[in-house]
């Protein structure tokens, strides 16, 4: 039987305990910029530098957290990211995936079924970021991942780009909203 999303939300809300809540509720937003961040931010929850860091290290393992870390604009540095996709048939999908995920430049990787190019002969069905240190590299990743995967990858830069912040609260299973 498959779950549902919020039944798999709250599973995985059910193995945090108070403390663990309290850090994700806390850390989505003003980290502090000086010379020991995560003692200030620690100190902030009432718990130690050391146990600070070694919570972020096992939300991370546990796969709670996929990323902890600050968000640039990538571009102001001399840097490039576009979404990516390609059109992946399903009997090469495990070999194409692990492919794609092996380049550092790729983030974000997921499934997602689109019928945006309706010139190809097969969905769009595999959807990434890829982000680089210049604009130059963005041609060369898509063209290594091509080499690697035997298969077009479609860029598709930003045009416009907006800021939407979005900060989740953790609270434990069942708690009223």
């Amino acid at each position: 039987m498959r779950e549902t999303g919020a039944a798999m939300a709250d599973a995985a809300i059910a193995v945090l305990d108070a403390i663990d809540r309290r850090i994700i509720d806390a850390l989505q937003g003003d980290f502090p910029i000086c010379d020991r961040p995560y003692a200030a931010a620690a100190e902030k929850l009432g718990i130690g530098e050391d146990e600070l860091l070694a919570r972020l290290q096992s939300l991370l393992e546990r796969k709670v957290l996929t990323r902890f870390g600050p968000m640039f604009q990538i571009e102001r540095m001399g840097g490039a990211f576009v979404l990516a996709a390609m059109a992946v048939p399903e009997a090469d999908w495990a070999r194409v995936n692990a492919a794609v995920n092996a380049f550092p430049e790729v983030a974000h990787n997921y499934r997602r079924e689109s019928a945006l190019r309706r010139d190809l002969a097969a969905p769009l069905n595999m959807w990434f970021v890829l982000a680089t240190e210049t604009k130059a590299g963005i041609a060369e990743a898509v063209a290594k991942i091509e080499a690697a995967t035997g298969l077009p990858v479609h860029p598709f830069p930003k045009l416009k780009e907006y800021f939407v912040e979005m900060k989740l609260v953790v609270r434990a299973p069942g708690a009223a909203a």
